[in-house]
């Protein structure tokens, strides 16, 4: 594979006080790991790199990095530049989410299996909405998070898969970093 920008979302890190980690001691780990053109999004895990390994290949050795040279156990998603792109085109719910802090997209390590999806676009949900597309959940949560209906449906017990969940003005300023 050429060398391509990638991102890599690390899951569940800099929440309040627990699981912290530096994005400047991050990237300066990834960047003496051989990784090129590292770079990092807010506090949250959102990094932005060129690599020439596959996204499933990166997502194992990122994790490994991250475990041997900050001591932190964490999952990471690998989407590439194009993949991405491909989430932001698809882009279900655009009519109507009109907060990107209140639309969000759960990344997925894997599609969830048909009776999972087939049971997520039945689920009574209004006047939020969730579309489920690939490797992706888009949710539209106007009422934001903290009551959501939707926190119950998209437990990993229930999807089967493990996720990681950004907001929509994070997923677009990834793309647009990816292609700087």
């Amino acid at each position: 594979m050429a060398k391509t920008p990638q991102i890599a979302l690390l899951r569940g890190i800099n929440i309040r006080s627990v699981r912290r980690v530096s994005m400047a001691a991050l990237r300066d780990l990834l960047t003496d790991r051989g990784y090129e053109d590292v770079r990092t999004h807010l506090q949250s895990g959102n990094i932005v790199l060129t690599s020439g390994k596959a996204p499933a290949r990166l997502e194992r050795e990122l994790e490994r990095h991250i475990a041997e040279g900050l001591r932190l156990e964490t999952e990471v998603f690998v989407r590439t530049r194009d993949e991405l792109a491909d989430v932001v085109e698809r882009n279900p719910l655009g009519d109507v989410a009109d907060d990107p802090s209140r639309y969000v997209v759960r990344f997925l390590s894997a599609k969830p299996n048909a009776r999972v999806t087939r049971e997520l676009a039945a689920a009574e949900v209004a006047p939020e909405r969730l579309v489920v597309s690939g490797r992706e959940i888009y949710c539209w949560q106007p009422g934001g998070s903290q009551r959501s209906k939707l926190g119950p449906l998209l437990a990993e017990e229930r999807l089967g898969v493990r996720a990681t969940a950004r907001n929509w003005r994070t997923v677009t300023k990834l793309l647009a970093m990816a292609d700087e």
